[in-house]
């Protein structure tokens, strides 16, 4: 059997170190081809020793010397550097499929050339979909190239419509844990610091995906996602707090079947399931009981105190480029919390406000995607910097 040569964009975060595990686990149908970070130069240096792809890429030019510096003892593995380096790797003609795994709007635009270049198409960059869902639909189709999803809540959902041909689905439940802040009053968060935001319950997942889970704001991401993903309009996708993180998500068919797809929360699962489909491989790692688990839960989630929910749902409602600009002023929102520019609940506020003051667009294309980026980016920047 050939090796699938793999090339993951964002090795060095979460879901790229937990794919590297997988590819270990597999290395007689795996191979690595490309790694590719931002910053952590000395992470992606020791994951190349490890596996010995054929290049690496630092996004930031800043690191090219040092990188190159660290990798001298291995002259095989070509060093790039930069984002237009990003764009070209992902074309690679050995490359099979790409693990969209970097966070953020950056993921854009390497996965357009990716698609573009006929990759399969590993998705854990949500903001893809978010921001260009239907861009990257009609590419996807256009130029043949299959989007296997790896969030964990959207495989559950693809696992559990696999089989089922033009069954009608008559609605998603989406599930989420609820974040740290699931119980907490609305007096309570007004004080929340950024380091019991970056206390996950049960995901071990990078910072900017952990508060953006706390927030829920991650959950509406995950609504639009999904509406892209499998055809189904957001008024059919019900979102459900689950505190147990052990039904990762289900499918209602017109029937009234309920599908869902359980297992320990372990992110490396849908990872190798993208990776595989449609065959299932061994994967070592903790098995679900249920007897230990009990009883699983669910509840609505409340959008009052998650106001950041109600937002992506406004977000959904008007279309256009607004998922765009929610997804721009988040980005900033989230980066301000951690770094003490603004509270939690202020994230919310910043991003409403800029929902408010960007340029909408109904039929926006590429351009205009770069475009309401950059700009409301600016504006989420000054409002924050009015808080102050």
């Amino acid at each position: 059997m050939k090796k699938q040569q793999i090339c993951i964009l964002g090795s060095t975060g979460s879901i790229g170190t937990q794919a590297l595990d997988v590819i270990r686990q597999h290395d007689d149908r795996y191979e690595v081809y490309c790694l590719t970070a931002n910053r952590s130069v000395e992470k992606l240096a020791q994951q190349a020793r490890l596996f010995n792809p054929a290049a690496v890429v630092i996004a930031d030019e800043s690191y090219y010397a040092q990188l190159k510096q660290m990798l001298a003892d291995h002259p095989d593995i070509k060093v790039y550097a930069g984002k237009k380096a990003l764009d070209e790797i992902v074309e690679a003609g050995p490359i099979d499929m790409v693990l969209a795994a970097m966070t953020g709007f950056a993921g854009l635009t390497p996965t357009i050339h990716a698609i573009k270049a006929h990759k399969k198409i590993c998705l854990a960059n949500k903001e893809t979909l978010v921001v260009a869902g239907e861009l990257i639909c009609n590419l996807a189709k256009e130029y043949h190239a299959p989007i296997l999803p790896v969030d964990s809540e959207h495989s559950a959902i693809f696992q559990s419509i696999v089989g089922e041909g033009d069954n009608q689905i008559e609605k998603i439940l989406l599930t989420c844990s609820g974040g740290p802040f699931r119980l907490f009053s609305y007096e309570q968060l007004q004080h929340v610091t950024a380091a019991q935001a970056l206390n996950h319950p049960t995901w071990n997942m990078g910072p900017k995906i952990t508060i953006d889970s706390a927030s829920l704001i991650n959950k509406g991401f995950e609504v639009m996602e999904a509406k892209w993903l499998f055809g189904v309009p957001a008024t059919k996708i019900q979102v459900l707090v689950h505190p147990q993180s052990i039904v990762h998500s289900a499918v209602q068919f017109v029937d009234g079947a309920v599908k869902a797809q359980l297992g320990v929360p372990d992110m490396r699962l849908p990872i190798q399931y993208a990776f595989s489909y449609p065959d299932r491989l061994p994967l070592n790692g903790k098995r679900l009981d249920l007897i230990q688990v009990g009883k699983l839960e669910f509840f609505a989630p409340d959008v009052k105190k998650f106001k950041c929910l109600a937002l992506a749902f406004d977000a959904i409602r008007k279309g256009g480029n607004m998922p765009c600009i929610l997804n721009a002023a988040n980005e900033i929102a989230n980066a301000g919390f951690r770094q003490g520019k603004c509270s939690f609940m202020g994230m919310a506020d910043i991003i409403e406000k800029t929902m408010q003051k960007a340029t909408f667009d109904s039929h926006p294309d590429y351009d205009i995607y770069m475009s309401t980026d950059a700009e409301s980016r600016q504006i989420a920047t000054e409002i924050m910097a009015g808080l102050s």
